[in-house]
């Protein structure tokens, strides 16, 4: 009677436990809105950058002379960047003069800087592939690197360093 009783049994769960399994998954919902859960595909980012590849980002004027790089991105409290902190100027962080510029001042490129050699010779970027060449031996082949589409280059900023840091200094409020 026992052995009957717990056989029963057994197959009485085992039959729940397909039932439950055989089910579909329904769609998620955020709880606070109760509208459906955005998929995190990646495919619907496209076109849209990485902020933690933003911070450190070279910033340059329009004669291509080097500015500083970004330290932080200042966002109001929905979350659009309103503006850079950039670091002018000091050597390794150290001495460094903060300023925030309004993002729209910001012209974001993805080739990389070019940067005239000796002789007015046209280089790339370190560690860019070249995008022209020099002499009589020329490579048809040699073109640019690829931009990435998670973050750009660099910025330009119409200004010069002394300009920068003639402003007020940015300091964080505690």
């Amino acid at each position: 009677m026992f052995a009957k009783t717990i056989t029963a049994g057994l197959v009485g769960t085992a039959l729940l436990a397909t039932a439950a399994f055989a089910q579909t998954p329904t769609a998620t919902t955020d709880r606070a809105t109760m509208a459906p859960a955005a998929a995190s595909d990646s495919a619907s980012f496209q076109g849209n950058w990485r902020a933690s590849k933003l911070v450190g980002l070279s910033i340059y004027n329009d004669s291509n002379e080097s500015l500083g790089s970004i330290n932080d991105l200042l966002t109001d409290k929905s979350g659009n960047i309103k503006a850079v902190v950039i670091g002018v100027g000091g050597f390794l962080g150290v001495g460094e003069h903060l300023v925030a510029v309004p993002l729209d001042k910001i012209k974001f490129v993805n080739e990389p800087v070019v940067y005239a050699g000796a002789g007015g010779a046209k280089t790339t970027s370190p560690g860019a592939a070249p995008s022209t060449t020099t002499g009589a031996a020329t490579n048809p082949q040699v073109t640019a690197s690829k931009p990435n589409p998670w973050y750009p280059d660099h910025g330009v900023l119409s200004a010069t360093k002394d300009e920068l840091k003639a402003m007020p200094e940015f300091k964080y409020s505690t």
